[in-house]
């Protein structure tokens, strides 16, 4: 277990940083300028590449093994909500009324992270795509991507995400099988 999970610790403070970048920059949905920018730039630093603008502001990415095998999307949320942060941590919302409260700074940051960690420890088998998506508070914007094409051009086997949950503890997962909150449909 520690093969995965010192290489995967390493990179906490690269996620911490831009966890703070994000953080202090909230944007609306379909206004994820400045988020999908530095994910895009992420990426491409990391040698992948990045297909911006599906759904306005999302973005894609692939890690492929070159191996046949499954294909497993894994999506993060990249919008704020339009709320007043009161916080006096130094990566405060610089942007008044907006804020990530909803812990969507923390979900892009992981998948950053767990790009980085894939393009070091590349899957055995098939690949992952790396789905970087607008305006999940309401704003569809899982729907505009799929409508750009985003299953079309990046088929997936499944989709995995997950939501940060404070309350359950550190440490601590909770797993839910089926389809969990908003759908396509």
């Amino acid at each position: 277990m520690a093969a995965v999970l010192d290489p995967a610790a390493s990179l906490a403070p690269e996620m911490t940083a831009w966890r703070h970048r994000i953080h202090a920059w909230p944007e609306l949905g379909f206004e994820e300028l400045r988020t999908s920018a530095l994910v895009a730039e992420v990426l491409e630093s990391l040698g992948l590449d990045v297909h911006r603008g599906l759904g306005g502001t999302g973005v894609v990415a692939v890690i492929d093994s070159g191996r046949p095998g499954l294909s497993i999307g894994l999506r993060a949320d990249m919008d704020a909500l339009p709320m007043q942060e009161h916080s006096d941590a130094a990566y405060r919302s610089q942007r008044d009324g907006t804020a990530h409260t909803c812990g969507h700074d923390g979900h892009t940051s992981a998948l950053l992270g767990t790009a980085a960690y894939l393009v070091r420890h590349p899957p055995a088998s098939g690949r992952v795509v790396l789905i970087f998506q607008p305006a999940e508070e309401g704003g569809r914007g899982a729907i505009r991507m799929a409508g750009d094409g985003l299953f079309a051009r990046f088929p997936c086997d499944e989709v995995y995400a997950f939501h940060n949950m404070p309350l359950l503890g550190r440490g601590k997962a909770s797993v839910r099988s089926g389809a969990t909150l908003q759908s396509l449909a």
